[in-house]
């Protein structure tokens, strides 16, 4: 009997620290309970960056060739077996965003609605475990049908890969009390369809609800790079009228002010200063750093005119100057959403934190946001709304590139400028157009 051939297809594999290549792989029919997509829209995240320069991310270090890319949305192209019988909303032709962590679906991590905790949990592009899990920066992939989020008719392929981003602000703007997590009974549906099927064994997770929210009167927001302005735009279209933001970029806060994601007289430009002796490359002392961020925070604060601080800061940057300065920069009371990952350990005004009971509110990923993230993506297409949350997501998409050429995309990402000058926000990856 002669071998089946299977159809090949083009991937971009990660073999080492900017050693990405474009390869020919075989592509399998799906499994049962998995759906087979053409993948038409692919975000750069901060992550793949990591991994594409350095062959790692913080810890997690790649151990066999991968495939990068988890903000992703396209099509379904084939039904694996019981598909079709247990999730009657999917089919062939659907356009769908594809929730790129795959959990246990049995922990009690799972059980209580908090999946993103699951200690099983399997992420696309991720060398957290091993074997890797290939990611989206290739033509076709087989993924779970309870992972695949069919999209609103107005929302397009690039917004809803932007959903898998936005999904992290959702997810923090929930912990940190700014907007109401879902209703448990949504979170319990037992159906196999429902993209919160995880919860099992009849567990009601905590949830915040509207009777326990109050809308910041203003916010903060370190670092305006694309899940910054995610921040922003999100924060806007719950309301909150003041929004301001700091970074090192210039440019990027010009692009903020100029296209409404921070109000004109919200931007404050940090001036950096040197981290380490230029002759000894000795690290800044603790003491020093941490009395330079309260003096940072003192003058930001002033020029701002926030002297009494902000209700909800969101920390986007992971930078251990940028956390210190977020507990002086919140107000008695206030609320530290800790969104970027960076620094794994920072020295921390804790005392100060404690007397004005500033919350330090971790935030991992997400769970349960992308239905409400593809509703938000699609609420706002109306011309005459103030705010129109999909169509500021779009305007953060600068640049596009094919997969064919996914390393120069990449490397334009890497320099934040591209041959023209242009600031460097959101890279897509997609089919040639």
């Amino acid at each position: 009997m002669s071998p089946v051939l299977l159809p090949t297809q083009l991937a971009a594999v990660l073999h080492g620290p900017r050693d990405l290549r474009v390869e020919s792989r075989a592509l399998f029919p799906p499994h049962h309970g998995e759906c087979q997509v053409q993948l038409v829209a692919t975000g750069l995240c901060g992550s793949d960056l990591h991994y594409f320069l350095a062959g790692r991310n913080g810890d997690f270090a790649i151990q066999a060739p991968l495939v990068l890319g988890h903000e992703a949305a396209g099509v379904i192209t084939a039904l694996g077996p019981g598909v079709a019988a247990q999730h009657a909303n999917l089919k062939v032709g659907t356009r769908v965003a594809i929730e790129a962590g795959v959990m246990c679906r049995n922990c009690k991590h799972c059980s209580a609605g908090r999946y993103n905790l699951c200690k099983g949990l399997r992420f696309c592009s991720s060398a957290k475990t091993f074997p890797h899990l290939d990611g989206t920066l290739q033509e076709k992939m087989n993924h779970p049908a309870h992972l695949l989020h069919p999209l609103p008719e107005n929302v397009s392929f690039e917004q809803a890969a932007l959903a898998e981003p936005l999904s992290v602000l959702l997810h923090a703007s929930r912990r940190a009390g700014v907007c109401p997590s879902p209703p448990s009974s949504s979170l319990l549906q037992k159906h196999p369809s429902s993209t919160s099927r995880p919860l099992l064994n009849g567990h009601t997770p905590a949830v915040t609800t509207s009777e326990n929210l109050s809308t910041p009167k203003n916010i903060l927001v370190y670092g305006v790079g694309a899940i910054g302005l995610l921040a922003c735009t999100l924060a806007r279209s719950l309301g909150v009228r003041r929004i301001c933001a700091i970074d090192i970029n210039q440019d990027r806060l010009d692009f903020a002010v100029r296209e409404g994601f921070v109000d004109k007289d919200g931007a404050y430009c940090l001036t950096l200063p040197p981290r380490f002796n230029a002759h000894t490359s000795i690290k800044e002392e603790p003491s020093a750093a941490l009395k330079r961020a309260k003096e940072n925070s003192v003058a930001a604060l002033e020029f701002l005119h926030e002297s009494e601080g902000f209700d909800v800061v969101y920390e986007c940057t992971g930078a251990e100057s940028c956390i210190q300065m977020a507990v002086h920069s919140a107000a008695t009371g206030g609320k530290i959403a800790l969104v970027g990952m960076g620094s794994p350990n920072v020295h921390l005004p804790l005392a100060t934190a404690a007397l004005r009971e500033v919350d330090l509110i971790g935030s991992f990923r997400y769970a349960n946001t992308y239905p409400e993230a593809l509703r938000l993506l699609g609420s706002n297409s109306a011309p005459d709304l103030e705010w129109d949350l999909g169509l500021k997501v779009s305007k953060l998409v600068t640049h596009r590139f094919e997969l064919a050429d996914t390393k120069s995309a990449f490397e334009t990402l890497a320099k934040g400028r591209d041959e023209n000058g242009r600031v460097v926000l959101k890279v897509i990856i997609g089919p040639p157009r």
